[in-house]
């Protein structure tokens, strides 16, 4: 263009600006697949001494959450580990009692460490083992406790980002720390337990070879709608057989993983990490990414796949 034209152009930007339009022609939005978040790994030799450290420094009730959350990287300032998902690292000790909230976004828990905790959802109390997998539906009341001799760690993941999106991301504290009981798997509490899990991966295992990019996978669903717990979020265990060396692939949907057994190697776009039981790590959306194990291996993991495949957005390719 000549310097006339684009001193016409240049004015124009301005007169528009002022009427709070902008031309298309000078878009600076990321018009591409994947997001600016990057992947990420957090150790678990390194986070459970800090929520230790952290169960001396303040009480569940003080903090209401003792939760150290998991910000990626490239997403400063966000608490965000992925631009769509939340993921928290949650200690309870012996006898306490993180009291009775609700709030619009969903909310998971992947228990990590520690037997007698619990969480209570809508009135319904059900018992967390290392492995389980529990949903918390958005605006359910619900608390957590320790009936244990020692501390409880589970990972939290939540939707947060679609409420605030939307402009709907309603809170609310109950009257009392604890809600009444209504009995055990009352209420709103749906719980997957591990053994059940892992039950059905041994079986699958038995009725054919694993997938060369994924290896054996379970994606969990509510029995009693047979979709996936959340609108928003999917979730998953994959088991990657001793000596496995994945395909590389990738897909649109942002994810978090958690290692619950086994160790081996992650390479996502550019990234390297050897992981080990407990390490969490964020895939980022569209990176390519590819699993080998150096042991079995047991990953669970959660990504905004739901949401995307409602919308007609999520796609996948070998890559």
């Amino acid at each position: 263009m000549s310097a006339v034209v684009n001193s016409e152009l240049a004015r124009f930007s301005k007169e528009i600006a002022a009427l709070g339009m902008k031309p298309l022609w000078e878009r600076v939005m990321r018009l591409k697949p994947g997001t600016a978040a990057r992947a990420a790994i957090w150790r678990w030799e390194d986070t459970r001494p800090l929520l230790l450290r952290a169960c001396e420094l303040i009480t569940a009730r003080q903090a209401e959450r003792r939760v150290l959350m998991l910000e990626n990287p490239a997403l400063p300032g966000t608490t965000f580990i992925t631009p769509t998902l939340y993921a928290g690292l949650q200690a309870i000790l012996p006898g306490e009692i993180a009291p009775t909230h609700r709030h619009t976004p969903n909310a998971l828990r992947f228990i990590m460490e520690g037997e007698g905790a619990y969480t209570a959802v809508d009135g319904g109390r059900i018992r967390m083992h290392p492995g389980d997998f529990v949903v918390t539906p958005g605006w359910s009341w619900h608390d957590h406790g320790n009936e244990g001799s020692a501390p409880v760690v589970w990972l939290d993941g939540l939707d947060t980002a679609f409420a605030n999106l939307f402009g709907a991301h309603f809170r609310e504290d109950y009257p009392e720390e604890s809600q009444p009981a209504s009995g055990p798997g009352g209420g709103s509490v749906l719980s997957y337990p591990y053994e059940r899990t892992r039950a059905a991966l041994e079986k699958l295992s038995r009725q054919g070879e694993p997938h060369p990019s994924h290896g054996w996978k379970l994606r969990y669903t509510d029995p009693a709608t047979g979709r996936d717990p959340f609108p928003t979020v999917a979730a998953f265990m994959q088991r990657l057989p001793k000596g496995f060396a994945g395909r590389s692939w990738r897909s649109t949907d942002g994810a978090v993983c958690c290692v619950v057994e086994g160790g081996g190697r992650a390479d996502i776009g550019t990234a390297h990490f050897e992981f080990a039981p407990h390490d969490v790590f964020a895939v980022p959306s569209w990176e390519i990414r590819r699993f080998t194990a150096a042991s079995e291996c047991l990953i669970f993991s959660y990504s905004d796949r739901a949401a995307q495949e409602a919308l007609g957005f999520w796609r996948e390719a070998e890559a």
